[in-house]
């Protein structure tokens, strides 16, 4: 039995020490519960105290509220006895002022007294009748009171209610302003953030074209080198950009060298060789001043158009230079001053009438643009002379300005522009516009500011007027004679048939009896629209597009 009790003993061993790691887990988890339940048992018992706390509150505020019921309930019933009280005396007041009265009427009316005891029986009656009458009342009022203690009148209502509509439609007016000026805002936010990405861009822009490109160069040391000293290069180089100056100076240099030479290389007389240089062999050099040259110039243009209006016909340019030269100078020596011509002209750019007659002589540009130039120029002359009646030669600044609006084509810009350079020489207090100054030429033909800007801006709305033609073509490389037309007419509505007829001839290069099947491609005709005399007749019907074609 002790040895089978020991064997049970020995096999409970394990339960128990599986009962005691039950038991310690179990202990563990309680523990571990207690604590969690503990914080919520805090948090419970904190709620617990703050809601005692509230209720308390509450409770306090119920009693302080019934105290201050109970006091006005006090002070309205001693008020409702004060005004009972005084609202009986001032009934027997009225009622005793009554009887007055009617005791005078009565006295004045019957002299003998009736008797009193009659009288005294009426008036106790009537007194009690009141006091009943009242009382009636006083419950009728102090219920109305009572149930209509909390409302209002109709017209503090429809007074509240105006006053609330105007708060209303003045709030839809503020949130409507507000959402307005909330989209303005998010729109100068873009585009300040636009305008700064710009500024980065070109500032980091600038930073890269300063760190490729060359400095500036210093420009007066050419008064060193060129003849005439600073005085000479200060009148070259007035109103001119660096672009400019490198070509003023490459003329000097240029003329320099042709003095030195004594001859030309002939070109041959090879067909494509222009008519008024075929020669062979060695060509004399005559040397010639630009003021000589200008003057030479000059003189053929004068011929030339002579010729013209006498025989009613237009002569080539080339032809006639050469024909005025053999019969100025004789066939012998027309060659030598025709390669001198032609040298200078070509080395003097910055000079108008040497550049121009070597744009229309190699047909760079067509003589109409020539003549239509000068033509604009003498009549805006002859439109200033007819504005000044006392022929002093002078208008004032509003009378030039009325004249230069009287191009109808011309922006306000523009206008300013051609006002700014007629006052170039004036002081800002100086009224007076000497005109006639305006279109003077110095001895070697150089016009002055206002008769220079005159032109820049013939080429430039020229150029303009061609943009807006190469948008309305579109994405065209080749254009007939139908579709040019049919563009001229939607940029320009007020063109005319000659007009129109006469430009399709300069795209063309043909008469205009010719098919109007030909096509040519786009930048073909715009270039030689370009070298003639093409301007817009009416006002644009709206601004075109300034990005496409450029013009040289």
């Amino acid at each position: 039995s002790l040895a089978h009790q020991k064997k049970t003993i020995h096999t409970l061993e394990p339960l128990k020490a599986m009962v005691t790691t039950v038991s310690e887990e179990c202990t563990r988890q309680i523990l571990a519960l207690q604590e969690k339940e503990k914080d919520e048992i805090n948090m419970l018992k904190q709620e617990k105290q703050h809601l005692l706390k509230f209720i308390d509150n509450m409770k306090e505020e119920k009693n302080s509220l019934q105290t201050q019921v109970e006091h006005l309930r006090t002070s309205v019933a001693e008020e409702y006895a004060r005004y009972l009280n005084e609202h009986g005396a001032r009934k027997l007041l009225l009622a005793k002022l009554n009887d007055m009265h009617n005791e005078r009427l009565d006295v004045t009316r019957h002299p003998v007294q009736d008797v009193k005891g009659e009288d005294v029986v009426k008036l106790t009656l009537a007194l009690k009748i009141a006091r009943q009458d009242l009382t009636k009342t006083q419950v009728k009022l102090n219920t109305m009171i009572a149930d209509y203690g909390d409302d209002v009148s109709r017209r503090d209502f429809e007074s509240l209610e105006k006053k609330y509509s105007d708060l209303l439609e003045e709030t839809k007016t503020l949130q409507k302003d507000f959402d307005q000026l909330h989209t303005e805002y998010e729109t100068l936010l873009e585009i300040h953030r636009e305008t700064a990405e710009e500024r980065d861009n070109f500032r980091a822009e600038l930073q890269r074209v300063q760190h490729n490109c060359t400095p500036r160069p210093n420009w007066a040391k050419c008064s060193e080198v060129i003849a005439g000293g600073a005085d000479r290069w200060g009148c070259l180089a007035e109103g001119k950009t660096s672009d400019q100056l490198v070509d003023v100076l490459l003329e000097e240099i240029g003329t320099g060298a042709l003095k030195e030479i004594n001859g030309f290389p002939g070109w041959g007389k090879g067909d494509k060789v222009p008519v008024y240089l075929r020669y062979e062999g060695e060509v004399k050099n005559k040397k010639l001043t630009k003021r000589d040259v200008v003057n030479i110039l000059k003189d053929v243009w004068k011929e030339k158009i002579a010729l013209e209006q006498q025989t009613g016909k237009r002569s080539s340019l080339p032809e006639f230079f050469l024909s005025y030269l053999q019969k100025k100078y004789g066939d012998a020596a027309a060659m030598e001053w025709s390669y001198t011509l032609y040298e200078n002209m070509r080395l003097c750019r910055s000079n108008h009438v040497l550049s121009s007659f070597y744009d229309v002589l190699t047909g760079k540009v067509g003589e109409e643009q020539y003549h239509g130039q000068n033509q604009l120029i003498s009549n805006l002359q002859k439109e200033l002379a007819a504005c000044d009646s006392s022929n002093s030669g002078s208008l004032t600044s509003k009378q030039f300005r009325q004249e230069a609006d009287s191009f109808p084509l011309k922006r306000k810009e523009s206008v300013q522009e051609l006002v700014d350079a007629s006052r170039y020489k004036l002081d800002s207090t100086e009224d007076l516009i000497d005109y006639i100054s305006l279109f003077k030429e110095d001895e070697e033909g150089n016009a002055g500011p206002f008769v220079a800007k005159l032109r820049n801006q013939y080429v430039r709305e020229k150029q303009e007027y061609l943009r807006q033609l190469k948008n309305k073509l579109g994405a065209l490389t080749e254009v007939s004679a139908g579709d040019l037309k049919t563009a001229f007419c939607t940029i320009d509505p007020d063109i005319d048939d000659q007009t129109l007829d006469t430009y399709l001839g300069l795209a063309y290069q043909v008469r205009r009896e010719q098919p109007d099947q030909e096509v040519v491609p786009v930048e073909t005709a715009l270039q030689r629209l370009l070298a003639g005399d093409v301007r817009r007749v009416g006002p644009s019907p709206g601004e075109g597009s300034t990005a496409g074609f450029e013009g040289e």
